[in-house]
């Protein structure tokens, strides 16, 4: 990701890349190489920060960076708990820099479109939205970090889930206050890491319905996003990536004719987005917020709280209380 974040800032051409760090970067980087990530957040020919990294180090890193002046652009999750985040938006708000977090998923050609229609009123407003976000894995996973724990502070919820949950939200413009879910780890058993997530929720501020399922026993990577309006329907299937897993991104556009069924094939307009522009439409965000002083509207510390408070109350009102999972649940009440 780090490499990704790097080009995209060159192409847009208001940064250049001063200092890299990794625990396995290779000494053909193509940048200077730092001893350590402190040593980057010290340098002082550095003004932003942009932080690629595992999990549990992401609030120590950008609350580190804040303090020292810099501005920050973190990837997802933003920690591991809505308290985390309160924490963080503290830090900010003392250094009044920049802070962006990389919910890319926002950026993505498809989902720009389906929320400006949404925005548009053309189609009244939105009854009901459903997500499903999976992909698969296999016995190489169990050995890296994001199946540990302490590292990854959840499973495909946090690493993968989360992208939706961010999109409802965009989608919604008001949080889910009511939640019901089913957290479990039945086929890979890793304690602590969830392998499936299924959730319904709704909006008390606008009435929207929301089926949710995230997933790593998806044995084909999928993504579909669909959005049901009064006179009208979205529906996004597929992510343009750069390898190509999800499949082609199509949006899927129809309107609510008068007589049933109120839609049908041949009324659907489809909209094909085959080259992926989201991570240097990030990247320009980014920069606009630090260099014009342009407001962040996508990423910022309020939807990253919106988000992880989501999180939070799916893992405390999971239904199936697994042994497994039991410690997790445990710790966010706690925190609670």
């Amino acid at each position: 990701m780090g490499q990704t974040r790097a080009e995209s800032l060159l192409r847009d051409g208001r940064a250049q890349i001063v200092q890299v760090y990794d625990v396995a970067v290779q000494p053909a980087a193509g940048h200077p190489v730092a001893a350590s990530a402190q040593e980057i957040i010290d340098n002082p020919a550095i003004g932003s920060v942009f932080i690629c990294a595992t999990n549990e180090v992401n609030k120590p890193l950008t609350i580190a960076a804040l303090r020292a002046g810099k501005h920050v652009f973190c990837e997802k999750p933003p920690a591991f708990t809505a308290e985390d985040v309160h924490d963080i938006i503290e830090a900010e708000r003392a250094s009044g820099r920049v802070l962006m977090y990389g919910f890319n998923h926002r950026h993505h050609g498809g989902v720009i479109k389906m929320k400006q229609v949404v925005d548009s009123g053309a189609y009244g407003r939105v009854l009901w939205m459903r997500g499903r976000y999976g992909k698969s894995v296999d016995g190489d996973y169990l050995k890296t970090w994001r199946a540990d724990r302490a590292r990854a502070g959840g499973g495909i919820l946090l690493d993968q889930g989360i992208h939706m949950l961010d999109l409802f939200l965009h989608i919604n413009g008001a949080p889910f206050d009511q939640v019901h879910a089913l957290v479990s780890s039945r086929y890979w058993k890793i304690p602590g890491i969830e392998d499936n997530v299924f959730s319904i929720m709704r909006s008390s501020k606008t009435g929207v319905e929301v089926s949710f399922h995230s997933t790593m026993t998806q044995w084909r990577h999928l993504f579909s996003l669909e959005v049901f309006l009064e006179r009208g329907y979205l529906v996004l299937n597929g992510l343009k990536t750069s390898s190509g897993s999800y499949g082609e991104e199509e949006l899927t556009i129809a309107k609510n004719r008068a007589t049933a069924p109120a839609a049908n094939f041949a009324s659907e307009e489809r909209l094909h987005y085959a080259t992926d522009t989201s991570w240097d439409r990030e990247a320009e965000h980014f920069m606009d917020a630090v260099t014009l002083g342009m407001p962040v509207t996508y990423g910022n510390s309020s939807q990253a709280l919106e988000v992880m408070s989501l999180i939070d109350r799916i893992y405390a009102n999971d239904h199936t209380v697994s042994p497994v999972l039991h410690e997790n649940l445990q710790m966010v009440r706690q925190e609670r």
